[in-house]
């Protein structure tokens, strides 16, 4: 079962703050890993993660219907403290939850986006691992 931390939800929050940005990373059709740092990083509810993409023509939002798998890590080495997550993503069309995402982002992430152009992403986390133990798993 998920059940995502209020410890992960705070320490996810304030990543930007604290120096540390969530890394994210996709597939495309060729196999190809992708490796991006998401600011905008999120827990969503106790099993999803969220991220808001700032670019609607982004390369990821390209990849998610053919290969909609995700990874996520979390590393704060002063509290010793990561978190490997893996889940399956998907697009947001426009309405309250895509809202919700964006007012959820870190102020850094928003205004890069003042106008909301960009994209909500919310991700059905599967597996969550910490120091090579699987914690959590649907």
């Amino acid at each position: 079962m998920i059940e995502l931390t209020d410890q992960m939800r705070d320490l996810i929050a304030r990543a930007l703050d604290d120096k540390l940005p969530v890394i994210a990373t996709s597939v495309d059709s060729d196999g190809q890993p992708t490796i991006a740092f998401y600011g905008s990083t999120q827990v969503h509810s106790t099993e999803q993660l969220a991220i808001w993409v700032r670019n609607p023509n982004a390369g990821l939002l390209g990849r998610i219907p053919e290969n909609p798998r995700m990874a996520f890590m979390y590393r704060n080495p002063g509290e010793q403290i990561g978190w490997l997550f893996h889940g399956r993503a998907r697009r947001l069309e426009t309405g309250d939850e895509s809202q919700r995402v964006y007012d959820n982002a870190h102020q850094l992430e928003k205004d890069r986006d003042p106008d909301q152009l960009g994209v909500a992403v919310v991700i059905d986390v599967d597996r969550v691992i910490a120091r090579g133990e699987v914690l959590m798993e649907r």
